[in-house]
């Protein structure tokens, strides 16, 4: 018997093992199948018949076999194993031929002959054993780098679901520190307002204060001063007349200076008298609480409350009023009489400015007032109330617009104004209401006065 089926057996038993079966598109193992039966029948016709035919047709077909394997790049798997068996297939079919054609031959080296097919087992059994413990090698080695390349893959995902909780972490704490920046916002804002409420409440006591006990003096300087003069009236009209020409001359020049000076004492116990009361009129307490307000009534109302005083004090006063209101404007929360204040104090000073400028310049000067009002959306994308008064008339000095909002700074001549209705209107906008008062101007060509509050 030879082992040329056994080898084809192991072969085969091997392939069906290892051969990676999806990377064909035929029925691979239906023909692996068919070659493990028939080396099961070659080795039982090899058992059974004893003719040479027999023997190289079997050899002839592992020799096929080797062939197959050694061409086929989907059994590239079993190729080592072509070099185990080669040296025995071959010393096998030398021996088997020389045995039934040179018998006398391989008699006298039968040694030689035996030695060599024996060979070929012992060779096969080396290499299995070498092939074998290379496959161990190779497959703990893949195991290995499997093993490695899943940790990789969980190190990855691990990784992955680390940056997404960092990000997610850091995602919740730029929200948190965003609401903690508003409320820490909401909270100077509501610091400022109490603050500036309190300068105004004790400013209102300060001033009234002030007015009880100034005021009493100022009309007894204002009153006596007016019953002086007429006193002197009186004597002027009566003992005077009594006197020698000469000395009702001495007289008359005496009476005068006294008369002039007592008609200055009245005229600045008057304009003290007027800048207590715009004090305690600049100074006068509110509710202080903010209430939803339209707006576009609001100006309105002062609008026409500062021209039509105007008009009372002035009948020749006239300017033309021009109003554009938003009317999709919305209500919004603001303490209505601190913000009618400020609006009185812009409207009046913008009719002041025309008028005097139409005092310099004649009929053929056209005072006008322009008051707009709208919603826009700031830089910061958030939505602000805009309202602005514009006058053409004489405008504010480069020299002394960085002082207009000091406390008692005033451009019109001495008595016509107190220098407080800029400064209370700048912190009520800025500080009560969280807005800004912002002023562009030309000497000589106009001013514009803008406020803006936010829409909350």
């Amino acid at each position: 018997m030879t082992l040329e089926p056994v080898f084809a057996l192991l072969l085969i038993s091997f392939l069906k093992k290892k051969v990676d079966y999806r990377k064909v598109d035929y029925d691979l193992a239906k023909y692996l199948q068919f070659g493990f039966y028939a080396s099961i029948a070659l080795i039982i016709l090899d058992i059974v018949s004893k003719t040479y035919l027999i023997t190289l047709g079997v050899q002839f077909s592992l020799f096929a076999l080797l062939y197959i394997v050694y061409i086929r790049p989907e059994l590239q798997v079993g190729r080592h194993m072509i070099f185990s068996i080669l040296p025995y297939a071959i010393l096998s079919f030398i021996s088997s031929f020389v045995r039934n054609f040179f018998p006398s031959f391989y008699r006298s080296n039968s040694d030689f002959f035996e030695s060599a097919v024996l060979f070929g087992v012992l060779w096969y059994g080396g290499m299995w054993l070498v092939n074998r413990n290379q496959r161990k090698a190779l497959e703990k080695e893949r195991a290995r780098r499997e093993s490695e390349e899943a940790q990789h893959r969980v190190m990855a995902q691990l990784k992955v679901d680390l940056e997404k909780e960092v990000a997610q972490r850091t995602a919740e704490l730029v929200k948190q520190k965003e609401e903690l920046q508003l409320t820490l916002d909401e909270l100077r804002n509501t610091q400022a307002q109490l603050i500036q409420s309190e300068k105004m409440a004790s400013l209102g006591e300060l001033t009234a204060g002030i007015a009880h006990e100034i005021q009493n003096p100022l009309n007894f300087v204002n009153n006596f001063s007016e019953v002086s003069i007429e006193l002197l009236d009186e004597l002027r009209e009566g003992p005077l007349k009594t006197l020698d020409a000469s000395q009702q001359e001495e007289a008359e020049d005496i009476m005068a200076d006294l008369t002039q000076n007592l008609d200055k004492i009245n005229f600045h116990g008057k304009r003290a008298d007027g800048i207590v009361k715009s004090m305690l009129q600049h100074s006068r307490s509110s509710s202080g609480k903010k209430e939803m307000t339209d707006i576009n009534t609001l100006v309105d109302e002062y609008l026409r409350l500062s021209y039509h005083g105007l008009r009372a004090k002035d009948k020749s006063f006239n300017a033309s009023i021009d109003t554009q209101f938003d009317a999709t404007l919305p209500a919004v929360e603001v303490v209505p009489q601190d913000l009618g204040r400020v609006l009185l104090n812009l409207f009046n000073n913008a009719f002041y400015s025309v008028n005097e400028k139409k005092k310099q310049l004649g009929e053929h000067f056209t005072a006008q007032v322009t008051v707009t009002t709208e919603r826009v959306i700031a830089p910061d994308q958030k939505a602000i109330i805009k309202i602005t008064v514009v006058d053409n008339g004489l405008g504010i000095p480069k020299a002394v617009l960085e002082k207009i909002y000091q406390p008692f700074f005033t451009t019109k001549p001495t008595g016509e104004g107190t220098g407080l209705g800029l400064s209370m209107s700048y912190d009520i906008i800025t500080k009560m209401h969280g807005g800004e008062l912002q002023v562009e101007t030309e000497e000589g060509a106009y001013a514009k006065f803008i406020i803006t509050i936010p829409d909350r």
